[in-house]
C-alpha cells in the first residue's frame, strides 16, 4: 500500500515525477482559462434602467453585452446593423487608477470614467445626440 491520500471528486494528481501533490481541478482550470469579466446584478440593473429610459425616448433600440477576458462591455445601438452609439465598459485592471467604469462614444472618445457606475452613468442625464455630417 502507498502512503498517498485518496483523490476526492474534482481533484487530479500532478503528473510530474518531482512531486506528488493533489490539485483542485476547478483551480487548475481557472488558472489555465480565467473566467471572463462580467457585470454584477446591481451594475446591470443600473445600466438597464438607463437603457429603458432611452428606449422610451426613442434614442436607443438595441443592445449587446460582451463578457471578455479583460473587460465587460454593454453596447447600445440606434439600429442593430450599425456601430454602437455608446459603450459602457467595466475594466477591473483600471479600478485602482482611473476607475473601472467608462462610457465611450462611437468615435472612441471616453465621455466619462470613474470608480462608481452610478456617477459614470450620469453622463446620460444630459441630452446626448448623435451629430451626423
Amino acid at each position: 500500500m502507498t502512503d498517498q491520500p485518496d483523490l476526492r471528486p474534482g481533484e487530479i494528481r500532478a503528473a510530474d515525477n518531482s512531486s506528488s501533490s493533489v490539485v483542485d481541478l476547478k483551480d487548475y482550470r481557472q488558472s489555465q482559462d480565467p473566467l471572463p469579466v462580467t457585470f454584477h446584478r446591481r451594475e446591470l440593473d443600473a445600466i438597464l434602467w438607463i437603457y429603458g429610459r432611452m428606449v422610451g425616448e426613442g434614442e436607443w433600440r438595441d443592445y449587446a453585452i460582451d463578457h471578455l477576458k479583460d473587460r465587460a462591455v454593454f453596447s447600445v445601438f440606434k439600429r442593430s446593423g450599425e456601430m454602437p452609439l455608446f459603450r459602457i465598459e467595466k475594466n477591473p485592471k483600471l479600478a485602482a487608477k482611473q476607475g473601472a467604469f467608462s462610457v465611450i462614444n462611437t468615435s472612441g472618445v471616453i465621455l466619462k470614467r470613474g470608480h462608481e457606475l452610478q456617477q459614470v452613468l450620469k453622463v446620460f442625464n444630459k441630452t446626448l445626440k448623435l451629430v451626423e455630417k
